[in-house]
């Protein structure tokens, strides 16, 4: 990393260009776009107001701020790391900035120079004064891009969950567009697509497992993050390398000026955050964990049941969590933040039994575990080139493992000596390390531009699989050692990228760009050109119309079992047999604020992916041979129409969503060539959500939600053939069961309610909550997933069979109660 103040942020060019040579024309394809936009910027009497917006009290950098000069209408937003730039003419001016639960401040001054002007904005008691200025504030109407949906975070806290623990995934899937696995799963299908589309970015590093206990909670502790915002089309030119949809999710930085703490315990887990300064008003840190403890209060159980069977053992489960954030300005120019994260899931099997019979005795050992976690780090350096040019260096380093162990052993002692010994292990081992460096260029040169381009180079290590056995026997001194699978994978992805957020005429707006990625791998390179396009058009009475087009070029793939969504699914890469993924995805829609509380948005949507990838059928994910002959490659569609109200002020907060879509897949080698409907084509799904606040003691949350019923295959009869190690003979117990195509089935509808009370109490030092609600709160039994059955009956002497559904449900009823604290 290089010392703040230096300018070596394009010392990662000459990289890029060495292992992909076309670039350079890319690069300078891009500069001749960005030249005119430049030289415009450079008109006589004009001045750049910049800075950065925060928070008063925690000096927390504000994400979307509103900096606003009356007298002439001009204004920006600030990016995500607060700052703002505003070009203007030489003149007195009138600076109002805004952010939605604060206070507004305004500046007057004659505009002579370039100052540097840094707000710290106060949190809000009363809302009227924020209403005052709510036309300040960019509307949903004003924005070119569409297909984004930004929710506050305390709106999240607010959503009922599942055992009282708040997830970030499982609000996301309350919106429109957004699908889940199944029944208490956070996984996200976006648009038609599969969960290895979603690009979900902690601090900007990719996260490849996102899910804790099976995909029953995500791996986001609410308590640690500041921002959450979801893109599911219309992707401006920055954003690359999945299909689908990007999440992202900034982590607080730390109060500069006191110290704070949070903390809950609920059902199954406990938090506790810390945050305050380091150097009061330049540097803070912020450190956040959560545990679940149901295995530290089952073990006595536990324990007391395996020794009733004669025998002493442990069985357990947990998560954890553990972010931790610091950060310090150097100057009004220069800032560093190092953030990181680590989770992991283990789930762990200690077994200890002994035979005894006269002077022989027999030891039996088994012990077995299940572990999966993620690691991410990420180094950034803020620098201010000028008023008008900030940049963002970032080295990050991410990591993903699964590692599944299963051993036994046996000892043989006759009279107190050990006559024969034997054990056997089972190692299986798989994962991705990605180490990644960007550098990012936010470019104002004047208040109609907001240029954005930059660069990344990313080296992915992929490990498909590796069986690592032992087998020990000292009786006839065996000893054998083998490992089964297949070498590590390394690949390296690049990109560029450049856009512009240009305002045309106070009615037309548009947001335009070019990314370039490349990908090499085993000497096989690939290379893509993705334009991007969103567009907006003012009508009349406030309604804004807007379209989207872009195209994705996604390197990675995820092999998946699609069934719990168990943490045993395989990135891995493009190679010269198995291609990249690609699509391309149009929308049209209309967007109008009503009122000053309340957004509105429809959207219809458009959606070809190619060379999406699937198992062949019969194939699994644990088979010796090459992965790369398992899998199948083929085209998937999606289309349909969403439509989005939310409030996010006032006493009463929420949204209210729907969609109605279609999603199909095809495969020349499944379902003999014919396109079959997506596992989670839903042709309807609606959900509203809101919380209100009785008092300052007491809101309540509600949320409910209806979709329609998954695809699943389904035999429709069955027949006898003949076995055919038998010559022909028929057996009645040979039978085959006829399946016609993939997905015939569905499941019945889902739909459940979720509610919740919170109980606020502020003390002298300190604020209590105490949250009481409960999941499914009318006993729904919806489909987890269903079996088919044989029924037997005996009618006079006679037994008849007959095939029946079963629907297996998960969650019955589930109250929660949960105990929170701020300091």
């Amino acid at each position: 990393m290089h010392p703040p103040g230096q300018n070596t942020n394009i010392a990662i060019f000459p990289f890029l260009f060495s292992r992909f040579p076309s670039l350079p024309a890319i690069v300078l394809t891009t500069a001749g776009l960005l030249f005119p936009i430049i030289s415009f910027s450079q008109a006589p009497d004009r001045y750049t107001v910049s800075g950065y917006v925060s928070d008063a009290s925690s000096g927390e950098r504000l994400i979307g701020a509103t900096v606003a000069e009356r007298k002439s209408g001009q204004g920006t937003v600030t990016n995500t790391y607060g700052f703002f730039s505003l070009t203007l003419p030489a003149d007195s001016v009138l600076i109002y900035v805004t952010y939605i639960g604060y206070e507004p401040q305004a500046f007057s001054f004659l505009l002579k120079d370039n100052p540097v002007l840094n707000v710290n904005l106060h949190s809000s008691a009363v809302l009227k004064e924020v209403e005052i200025v709510a036309d300040k504030y960019e509307r949903i109407e004003e924005r070119a891009q569409m297909s984004r949906i930004d929710v506050p975070i305390e709106q999240i806290k607010r959503v009922p969950a599942i055992l009282g623990e708040k997830d970030v995934l499982k609000a996301l899937q309350l919106l429109p567009g957004v699908a889940s696995g199944g029944e208490g799963q956070a996984g996200l299908y976006v648009r038609g697509g599969s969960p290895d589309q979603n690009l979900i970015l902690l601090d900007g590093v990719p996260v490849y497992n996102a899910s804790h206990l099976f995909g029953f909670f995500s791996v986001f502790n609410t308590d640690a993050i500041k921002d959450v915002s979801l893109t599911k089309g219309g992707f401006p030119a920055r954003y690359g390398g999945r299909l689908s949809s990007v999440v992202e999710i900034n982590m607080k930085e730390g109060n500069e000026n006191e110290f704070h703490g949070e903390g809950s315990i609920s059902t199954v887990a406990s938090k506790l955050t810390l945050e305050g300064p380091i150097q009061k008003g330049k540097s803070s840190f912020i450190v956040s964990g959560r545990r679940t403890y149901i295995d530290v209060l089952a073990r006595p159980l536990i324990k007391s049941g395996f020794k009733s069977d004669g025998s002493d053992g442990v069985a357990g489960y947990y998560f954890y969590d553990l972010n931790a954030k610091v950060n310090h300005r150097f100057s009004d120019k220069d800032r560093l933040y190092l953030s990181f994260y680590t989770g992991k899931d283990k789930f762990y099997l200690d077994l200890e039994e002994r035979d005894e019979y006269g002077g022989e005795r027999n030891e039996y050992t088994t012990n077995s575990g299940l572990g999966w976690g993620n690691l991410t780090s990420a180094l950034r350096w803020n620098h201010l080139l000028s008023p008008r040019l900030f940049a963002n260096t970032t080295l990050t380093y991410s990591r993903y493992r699964f590692d599944t162990k299963a051993a036994s052993g046996d000892k043989e002692f006759e009279n107190g000596n050990l006559l024969d010994e034997s054990s056997y292990s089972l190692h299986y081992f798989s994962g991705i390390d990605d180490v990644a460096a960007k550098v990012d260029f936010d470019f104002v040169p004047n208040p109609r531009h907001l240029v954005k381009f930059g660069a990344n180079a990313i080296v992915h290590t992929f490990s498909p699989g590796r069986f690592e056995t032992k087998i020990i026997e000292t009786e006839d001194d065996t000893n054998i050692s083998t490992v089964i699978g297949q070498p590590k994978i390394n690949a390296t992805e690049v990109a560029l990228y450049a856009e512009d957020d240009w305002k045309v005429t106070d009615r037309f707006r548009v947001n335009y760009g070019l990314h370039a990625s490349g990908f090499l791998v085993k000497n096989n390179p690939y290379f893509s050109l993705q334009p991007r396009l969103n567009a907006r058009y003012m009508l009349d009475r406030g309604w804004a119309l807007k379209g989207a087009f872009s195209t994705m070029r996604q390197y990675i793939h995820l092999l998946t079992n699609e069934t719990i969504g168990l943490p045993t699914d395989l990135w891995l890469p493009t190679t010269e047999i198995v291609k990249p993924q690609d699509s391309w995805q149009a929308a049209l829609g209309v967007a109008k604020s009503i009122g000053k509380a309340y957004e509105f948005s429809a959207e219809a949507y458009y959606k070809e992916m190619k060379n999406v990838i699937a198992f062949q059928e019969g194939a699994s994910l644990f088979q010796f041979d090459d992965w790369q002959t398992r899998v199948s490659q083929g085209d998937g569609t999606a289309y349909g129409l969403e439509l989005f109200l939310q409030k996010k002020k006032g006493r009463l907060n929420g949204w209210v969503g729907y969609t109605l879509s279609w999603a199909w897949r095809q495969f020349d080698d499944i379902n003999q060539g014919a396109r079959y409907p997506y596992k989670f084509d839903r042709r309807h799904d609606f959900e509203v959500t809101g919380s209100y606040k009785i008092s300052e003691r007491v809101s309540v949350a509600a949320t409910w939600v209806f979709s329609t019923g998954n695809a699943v295959t389904l035999g429709t009869s069955k027949y006898q053939t003949p076995d055919p190690l038998d010559n022909g003979y028929y057996y009645g117990d040979w039978v085959t069961t006829h399946t016609p195509e993939r997905n015939n089935y569905r499941y019945r509808s889902y739909n459940r309610l979720d509610v919740g009370v919170d109980f606020t109490k502020k003390k002298k030092r300190y604020e209590r909550t105490w949250s009481v609600g409960a999941y499914n709160a009318y006993n729904r039994k919806n489909p987890f997933f269903i079996l088919l059955d044989t029924d037997y009956e005996y009618v006079n002497g006679q037994t008849t069979e007959r095939s029946v559904l079963k629907q297996i449900s998960l969650f019955p009823v589930i109250p929660y109660v949960s105990y929170s604290f701020k300091f």
